[in-house]
């Protein structure tokens, strides 16, 4: 008998990569037998909420009684077996957690960030990488106005974590990490059991078109949103001292330095072309012709479905040796590594493919059938069917 599955989730205002992992899982249960109930909210009610709802919003975002209620009703009828979380900010709440495990059933956290360690969720801020949350305490996040660059938003989150601590419910839901590093990670959050720490990567579906080497054009891509924390900065500098002999760079999305960039590569000759946003079809096609996906991102990110979008191409990814872009990238296996600028010009001048290697990763890591054996494990090991 194949586990029936509560998934919830609470949508962001601007709709976001969590969104397609939602999606995507919950198809491929249900393509698999299993029933699924979504459960959800869009913080778009933020904008519809009365003055009253607004006035006690802290209070419901730390704990609402609405979200305890109605999980609990969905469980008693729909006959529910596994309470699967992705989001919980703002209206849902963590009162997900206290009413599945009230009703004596298992529940599994993704982690999609690092807000249960950082309120900021990014473990960046003020350009650098930053712990203090995990070894100073919340409050440092606070004084940095970490979240929303709001002092009220970010304390708001601190508190709502702080009290689920002392409450130890963390302590007594399971968790599915995207990679190893994010594991890490988790392992900082104190009482977390490693044995309640699972990890499982999202996936693609692959488009079965691979591109040989021979065949690829004379150039790199940077898919991603245009701004310095995705080092788009260090990219272009870096095509800069490369100078005439550069390949072509494609440079796909929007953002805050768009102009900026437009202006650089004018005045720097660069061989860049900005193409703005394009669709995720149309990214998956240029970076299926180019010879490598590079990203220089300058903090840890979360998941990056590009890499493995690249991967299902067959296409290779040059990433920052740093955080979950470092962990999902294998050296001379699927792409390569840097440190800095200087390091990535001597990777783009002296770049060699991998040949099948990349594919051959993707068919044994990142489908869809082999994601739903680890969900599927994941799920037997929680119900205590598999030990």
């Amino acid at each position: 008998m194949k586990a029936t599955v509560l998934i919830v989730h609470n949508y962001y205002q601007i709709p976001g990569g969590e969104d397609t992992v939602v999606a995507n899982e919950k198809k491929m249960l249900e393509d698999n037998g299993h029933k699924v109930i979504l459960y959800s909210r869009n913080n778009n009610e933020l904008k519809e909420m009365s003055l009253l709802k607004k006035i006690f919003l802290p209070l419901s975002t730390i704990y609402n009684f609405r979200t305890s209620r109605e999980i609990k009703r969905i469980i008693r009828n729909e006959n529910i077996d596994i309470v699967h979380v992705h989001n919980t900010l703002n209206l849902i709440s963590p009162a997900v957690y206290y009413a599945g495990l009230k009703m004596q059933k298992p529940v599994i956290q993704t982690i999609h960030n690092f807000r249960l360690l950082c309120p900021g969720a990014t473990f960046y801020r003020d350009g650098h990488i930053c712990e203090d949350c995990v070894s100073k305490g919340l409050m440092c996040a606070v004084r940095h106005k970490c979240y929303r660059n709001s002092f009220l938003q970010t304390l708001l989150c601190a508190v709502s974590t702080k009290v689920h601590r002392i409450t130890g419910v963390y302590k007594k839901i399971n968790y599915i990490c995207l990679t190893e590093f994010n594991k890490e990670k988790m392992q900082m959050l104190k009482g977390v059991r490693g044995e309640k720490i699972f990890v499982k990567p999202n996936f693609v579906t692959s488009s079965g078109d691979y591109v040989i080497e021979e065949n690829r054009k004379n150039q790199f891509v940077f898919a991603g949103r245009i701004d310095k924390l995705k080092g788009i900065d260090i990219l272009l500098n870096v095509w800069a001292n490369i100078g005439v002999d550069a390949p072509k760079l494609v440079i796909c999305g929007t953002g805050p330095l768009e102009d900026w960039c437009k202006k650089f590569i004018s005045e720097k000759c660069v061989n860049a072309e900005m193409v703005g946003f394009v669709s995720n079809e149309k990214v998956k096609e240029i970076i299926g012709s180019s010879k490598a996906l590079i990203l220089p991102t300058q903090w840890y990110e979360g998941f990056p479905m590009s890499i493995v979008e690249a991967y299902s191409t067959g296409t290779p990814v040059i990433c920052t040796d740093l955080g979950n872009c470092g962990c999902v990238v294998e050296e001379n296996v699927t792409g390569y590594k840097f440190r800095n600028g200087e390091e990535l010009k001597l990777i783009v001048n002296n770049f060699e493919d991998f040949g099948e290697k990349v594919i051959n990763v993707f068919n044994n890591q990142y489908t869809e059938s082999e994601n739903y054996k680890l969900l599927e494990s994941i799920y037997n090991k929680v119900l205590g069917k598999e030990i």
